[in-house]
């Protein structure tokens, strides 16, 4: 039978994510909308961003941060583009995103020295293999396939090439070692529940030594720029972005960030998804039918949470029958309103992803998960006989 309850916020998209609890369009009503983005209200709004950001995070004094253009995504490609060819490239791949900045270093910068170091959905490949003699691309926390990286220990303190880290399922849930990371990258509808279209750069002073000691030897489009006449262009740094943001996003990632200093800071935004992680994870292990992807605990994502369905019938369909069970059920839960965007990413093996960030209450996880059983009991009826 159907249950009773449902979650009072259904949203469990991996991006944008949901909402900070008790979000409503009020929270935006000191936008700086209609203003100039170089107006001295408008720069400072873009400072607070980003001065919180760095005492929300504890991000080192030394370390530049900059919003840019583009998401996530533009503050990766903005840092492959500026900074890679110095030396040879090691790119880890476990997931969609990882595979993308891979084909950026392989196909379109067309680096003859560079490698990819692979693992399968649900798995890390060794890292134990990767040379810090080289520049190391990869992904903190995988969010098509549900996998992190369990600590830092493998990045080397002495390492001579720069550790480029996209983080953006990452910060705000993960105790990111700053130290260790030369550039991070991350975007606000993530974690904390922002508008998209703009991305947050972190440089370390050796990754700002780079930019500004090397020459790429391909021409730079204008919002890759980062540097002028061989010297960093500090404005960026300091809130004067690239190109015009939207100053409604810029006022909502000020309320998250504010909202976030309120639950405790980055400690208390690391509980929050470790709790929502710990619902799926009782929840998993009292049921035959599911499973994570991420095999092994420690590399279990707390933000983006990837399931299998492991039932004997299911895993004997074909490919394009898993993938259209695994889609009939989240379309279940979205015609339900107990859920919205719980399928799988495209390039994942078929089966549930179940944002658990910061924003996400237990409680609505708690109301979500007897709607799983339902929704599985369904597409069980429908395709278990073909798999007799």
């Amino acid at each position: 039978m159907k249950p009773n309850a449902r979650p009072n916020c259904p949203d469990f998209s991996s991006g944008p994510c949901a909402k900070r609890p008790g979000w409503s369009p009020e929270a935006l009503k000191d936008a700086a909308t209609g203003r100039s983005h170089r107006s001295k209200l408008g720069k400072k709004k873009l400072a607070e961003v980003i001065d919180r950001t760095r005492a929300v995070l504890g991000i080192p004094a030394d370390y530049r941060i900059g919003i840019v253009p583009a998401s996530d995504t533009g503050a990766v490609e903005m840092t492959l583009w500026s900074v890679l060819g110095a030396r040879g490239v090691d790119v880890l791949t476990w997931e969609s995103f990882g595979e993308g900045w891979a084909n950026d270093v392989i196909k379109q910068l067309k680096l003859t020295d560079a490698r990819t170091l692979n693992a399968p959905y649900g798995q890390l490949p060794d890292l134990q293999l990767v040379d810090w003699g080289r520049d190391v691309v990869f992904t903190w926390n995988g969010t098509t396939s549900g996998v992190r990286v369990p600590h830092a220990d493998w990045i080397r303190d002495d390492r001579e090439g720069l550790a480029i880290c996209d983080a953006t399922s990452a910060a705000f849930a993960m105790d990111l070692p700053w130290t260790k990371l030369d550039v991070v990258t991350w975007s606000w509808q993530k974690v904390m529940g922002g508008e998209g279209a703009h991305g947050m750069l972190v440089l370390s002073p050796r990754a700002v030594a780079r930019l500004t000691s090397y020459t790429p030897p391909w021409p730079l489009p204008k919002l890759f720029r980062m540097t002028s006449g061989g010297k960093l262009s500090e404005g960026i740094f300091k809130g004067e972005t690239i190109n015009t943001p939207s100053m409604l996003a810029v006022e909502d990632a000020l309320d998250g960030l504010r909202w976030g200093e309120e639950v405790g800071g980055l400690q208390g935004l690391i509980a929050r998804s470790t709790a929502n992680l710990t619902v799926i994870e009782k929840f998993v292990a009292e049921r035959p039918w599911i499973d994570f992807l991420a095999a092994t605990p420690s590399l279990r994502s707390n933000t983006s949470v990837c399931l299998n369905i492991v039932a004997p019938w299911f895993v004997q369909l074909d490919a394009k029958q898993q993938a259209a069970a695994a889609k009939k059920m989240a379309d279940l839960l979205e015609a339900e309103k107990a859920g919205y965007d719980l399928g799988s990413y495209r390039d994942a093996p078929p089966g549930l992803r179940i944002w658990c960030g910061a924003t996400v209450e237990a409680a609505d996880l708690q109301a979500l998960l007897p709607w799983l059983d339902w929704a599985y009991a369904e597409i069980e009826r429908e395709f278990g006989a073909k798999a007799a």
